[in-house]
């Protein structure tokens, strides 16, 4: 089809052209703009049009194009003057990724002559580059040496791209120009914040924030900087204030964060809430991502057989989605369906990355599959293309070191490429723990897990040695912590923590079950009698027992516990589960253990 310009004089053809450049018809934008210089129309400025063939020539990635542009500016006389076309050829420059000619470009500009605009298209230039640069700071200084003004703009191009410590000032900057107020801004910082792990700046900021300026895109931020940080209950406690009094609709960006939280917290009942309202919603029913983030919920929550029913029923299937279900059957014990669900998807055309072959390692190592383990990991490169990385080292190192072959996995650190990092030598702590104190000094649970380790056989003397090594750098143990989704509630448990409201019938059932496990009914009325503030009873254990008073017969009890399980409430689960006749599923920092029967899936390998 020929392409021709209007007729009707050159401010339609301008408008015309800059129309067909925002549509996207970026081909036939050239063509338009080749024929206006063929044939000239009366009142049509070259400045004038020039900023859309910029934008087509960049939006194609035709460098050349935007060189020849760039020329026909210079004859033209319209560079440095025209700031139109001076900005467009700058965010060209920027977009194909040509920044040392852009500023180059910049640099000739006559101080202090520079726009506003040119300024933002030098700074989001900088911005897009893979690697943040100083200059982005240093362009805003100039502005502001200069006394050009700044807009919202600058600021929505600056803020990401600048370094952690510079958040606040220029925060500050924003909220003495007036600019902080500004919707886009306010949601900008928030996202700021979130990135460096500043969430309390985020919720001051957020709870500042008129409830009319609250969009979807300011709760998201809100949300998202919580499930980054690990702060799940603060996740789901904005996310029911959000459904209470906002006036905003979630979508999927809102529901990925809820249900990663969820997942975190092994809030069950919550995350099939949410899954009832996405299978409402038919644009989120169809969301490969949601169904990942539900996949994921429900394998963390215990519920396997919901992921794969949630997994076979998806029409597409990403590698997200078959590593999710790799890594729930390995995290379950269940190794081998997990390298025949690898295998599966290899036979499907799906290339594994480098995350999908730390799920089939993790598999093998819970497994206690230390020779298939092996196997794919010497494989893994030329078979897969999966260059081993420090990740890599370390599940191989834990595999081997669970399987007793120290031998083999000291030989394999000494033979790494790479220099090991703190969980390689983690994973043979007993062999290796200079060497990782030396690079993660403040990494507590290397001390806790070595201190174990002396307390299980008996070397009281290297116990004390750890934890006089602990309060010397003035380390502290997390406390150990489990949940229990119970009617859409989250119950936290610590360790001998009375606070629960149903606290005195737990630790009384708690005695109970260890009478019974012990077969001596006198440890109970002795603790009876005794009438003494209870002590020594793990946060799991309790949570059990409220499990146990709260659920009725035949009813699954789902624990999610923070630390490793350790061996006596490991004990204690298994029998529990026998005497009641009741299966226990208990995910701890390592894996999941099903309780069933006087037996748990781990056999005793964890």
């Amino acid at each position: 089809m020929r392409v021709g310009v209007s007729s009707s004089g050159g401010h339609l053809s301008t408008i015309r052209l800059r129309d067909i450049a925002a549509a996207g018809r970026h081909h036939e934008a050239l063509a338009v703009f080749r024929h206006a210089l063929r044939h000239p129309e009366p009142f049509l400025c070259i400045s004038s049009i020039l900023p859309s063939a910029l934008l087509s020539a960049a939006a194609l990635s035709l460098s050349p194009a935007a060189a020849q542009l760039h020329s026909l500016a210079l004859k033209s006389g319209l560079l440095p003057s025209d700031p139109f076309v001076l900005t467009a050829l700058l965010s060209a420059y920027s977009r194909l990724r040509l920044l040392p000619l852009a500023c180059r470009l910049f640099d000739e500009v006559p101080s202090p002559a520079a726009p506003t605009s040119a300024f933002n298209a030098l700074i989001s230039g900088h911005a897009l580059a893979p690697v943040s640069s100083p200059a982005v700071l240093a362009l805003f200084r100039r502005m502001r040496r200069e006394a050009v003004p700044f807009d919202d703009v600058t600021l929505l191009a600056l803020l990401p791209a600048a370094p952690p410590a510079a958040i606040p000032p220029l925060h500050g900057v924003a909220f003495r120009a007036a600019l902080a107020s500004v919707s886009s801004v306010s949601n900008c910082l928030l996202s700021c914040y979130s990135r460096v792990g500043a969430v309390d700046f985020a919720r001051q900021l957020f709870d500042e924030m008129p409830d009319h300026r609250k969009d979807l895109v300011s709760w998201n931020a809100l949300i998202s900087c919580y499930a980054q940080n690990g702060l799940a209950h603060q996740v789901l406690d904005l996310f029911d204030t959000m459904e209470h009094s906002a006036s905003v609709e979630p979508d999927a960006v809102t529901l990925i964060g809820v249900l990663s939280s969820c997942a975190c917290l092994g809030a069950h009942s919550i995350g099939r809430k949410i899954e009832n309202y996405i299978s409402q919603k038919p644009t989120f029913d169809s969301n490969t991502y949601l169904k990942n983030a539900l996949i994921n919920l429900h394998v963390r929550c215990g519920d396997l057989a919901r992921a794969r029913k949630i997994f076979d029923e998806m029409p597409q299937r990403t590698i997200v989605s078959w590593t999710a279900m790799i890594s729930g059957y390995g995290m379950h014990g269940h190794g081998e369906e997990a390298l025949r669900f690898f295998d599966k998807m290899i036979e499907v055309g799906i290339r594994p990355d480098g995350i999908a072959m730390v799920s089939v390692l993790s598999a093998c190592s819970h497994g206690g599959m230390a020779d298939k383990g092996m196997w794919y990991f010497s494989s893994m490169k030329t078979a897969y293309g999966v260059v081993p990385s420090r990740e890599h080292y370390a599940c191989v190192v834990d595999l081997l070191g669970r399987a007793g072959q120290l031998k083999e996995a000291w030989k394999l650190i000494e033979s790494m490429p790479v220099e090991p990092d703190g969980p390689i030598w983690g994973a043979l702590l007993e062999l290796a723990f200079e060497h990782v104190i030396e690079l993660e000094p403040t990494n507590v649970g290397y001390y806790v897990l070595l201190s174990n380790i002396y307390s299980d056989v008996g070397r009281l003397d290297g116990v004390a040695r750890v934890r006089a090594i602990m309060r010397q750098r003035g380390l502290k143990k997390d406390p150990g912590c489990s949940y229990v989704d119970h009617k859409g509630k989250v119950h936290l448990f610590m360790a001998d923590d009375d606070s629960h409201p149903q606290a005195k019938n737990i630790y009384e059932m708690v005695l109970r079950l260890e009478a019974m496990v012990k077969n001596d009914s006198e440890i109970y009325e002795n603790k009876r009698k005794e009438n003494l503030p209870l002590t020594g009873f793990h946060s799991e254990k309790l949570a059990i027992a409220f499990g146990l008073l709260n659920t009725e017969a035949g009813v699954e009890i789902v624990v999610i516990k923070n630390l490793r399980v350790c061996e006596d409430c490991h004990q204690f689960m298994k029998m529990v589960s026998q005497v009641v006749n009741r299966k226990f599923v208990v995910r701890d920092a390592s894996r999941f253990h099903h309780f069933e029967g006087g037996a748990c899936s781990c056999k005793d390998y964890w």
